[in-house]
């Protein structure tokens, strides 16, 4: 079945050399990494001429990554896995210089075990949101010297439930932003227009993420009062129970949420809580996108729990 091989590539507009500066000292790396983010207590230790960089933590596992070779438009690595479970990899970038800007290309080479390769393309497609995720956190942080996303870990709350009016939806990946945002609208719209009153911040909720066939379904939603009538068309009415909530609290746009969702992603795999079943990951909208700036948006990322 062959290994894994993932490759994304985006424009940034500055140029080659200032690009291959940053990426091939690994001090850089601390602040755009996809991975890094959701473990801020993990242990890094990066060489003295920043040509190496090692991490341990209890989320993302442990391991280190060397520059093996450089040349004027390619940087190459060695990069091993030792928890939670050994593998190594070779990761390369390439840099095109271009009129005002420079392509980079980040590429994956490994190997998979065939007993797994059910797994391959799926194993794939997530690495491949997280490489699509760095690259864009990247291009912000050489253009302007920081990445806007934080994360902060929020814990347990309670969740007082809701009546809601919402929107279900089955869509591509790439376009989940653009269809939600004319979801909000046109609920938006409906309760201005019906002098309806919104009893909370507007949600969502990923029923299911098909990252091979690259599709998702989700439900937008408002909360409101039970006895609403005349819902958009198209929309339904739906209920959500009490339930208690693992929050993660997302600042910055919603380009990075990606930050937030595999940090839960990670604190569940590592039993750090026990999510409960049958009830679908869910979005909180704390502030509004449409009236404020993306840089200063505030999204909580929730998982039930027993």
């Amino acid at each position: 079945m062959g290994g894994l091989n993932i490759s994304k590539k985006m424009t940034i507009h500055a140029s080659l050399d200032k690009i291959f500066s940053l990426l091939s000292d690994f001090n850089h790396w601390l602040t755009w990494s996809p991975w890094l983010i959701a473990e801020p207590d993990a242990k890094v230790d990066v060489s003295a001429l920043g040509k190496s960089y090692s991490w341990e933590g209890k989320r993302i596992g442990s391991g280190k990554m060397t520059i093996t070779d450089e040349t004027d438009s390619s940087i190459h690595f060695d990069l091993v896995f030792t928890k939670p479970r050994k593998s190594k990899a070779k990761v390369s970038f390439y840099l095109r210089a271009k009129i005002d800007s420079t392509e980079v290309e980040w590429t994956m080479n490994s190997k998979w075990p065939f007993f797994l390769f059910f797994m391959k393309k799926q194993m794939e497609s997530f690495i491949g949101m997280d490489y699509d995720r760095g690259l864009k956190m990247l291009k912000e942080y050489v253009e302007s010297g920081q990445v806007s996303s934080e994360i902060e870990f929020m814990g347990v709350n309670d969740y007082d439930g809701c009546n809601y009016v919402g929107f279900t939806k089955n869509t591509p990946l790439k376009d989940v932003g653009a269809e939600m945002a004319k979801d909000f609208k046109a609920l938006k719209e409906w309760s201005t227009e019906n002098n309806i009153e919104i009893l909370g911040d507007p949600f969502s909720q990923y029923h299911k993420w098909d990252v091979v066939n690259n599709q998702v379904n989700y439900t937008a939603a408002i909360p409101v009062d039970k006895d609403v009538k005349d819902i958009p068309k198209g929309s339904k009415k739906g209920m959500f129970p009490k339930l208690k909530l693992h929050t993660i609290r997302h600042y910055g746009p919603h380009e990075y949420l990606g930050n937030a969702w595999s940090t839960i992603m990670l604190q569940e795999r590592n039993k750090e809580f026990k999510a409960k079943k049958g009830v679908h990951p869910m979005e909180f909208y704390r502030n509004n996108p449409i009236l404020t700036d993306p840089k200063d948006l505030i999204t909580d990322v929730c998982l039930a729990l027993n």
